[in-house]
């Protein structure tokens, strides 16, 4: 049974960062692309970066600069770097994958971590 447990949320003031990471299980996603969402209160989910098998990475254009994705194959573990944060990246940051490269949709997703940013 595959399962992403998202780690490393919480409260911080703006401006400063957090470190999230998501932990996959039940099959090995070396060669499969991940990535992460978010999802403010009120609002639809959205995209915020991806990352393929050979470590290319894509980002929501609001975010460049801010937020870096990574992932490390030997630990099955994607991460998110997200640095001068503001309140407006308040959400639940969600991790997902992809059963295979060819995919469009995700395939795979976790429970979710709380990011608040204070003001």
């Amino acid at each position: 049974q595959v399962q992403l447990v998202e780690s490393g949320g919480g409260l911080v003031q703006a401006g400063g960062s957090l470190r999230l990471s998501c932990a996959a299980s039940g099959h090995t996603f070396s060669r499969n692309p991940m990535g992460w969402f978010r999802q403010a209160p009120g609002k639809e989910r959205r995209f915020v970066a991806a990352i393929d098998w050979s470590g290319g990475t894509t980002y929501a254009d609001s975010l460049k600069g801010r937020f870096t994705i990574s992932r490390d194959n030997a630990k099955n573990t994607i991460y998110l770097e997200m640095n001068s944060l503001k309140p407006e990246d308040t959400a639940v940051y969600y991790c997902a994958a992809k059963s295979s490269a060819y995919r469009t949709d995700y395939d795979y997703w976790g429970q979710g971590t709380q990011v608040t940013v204070s003001s």
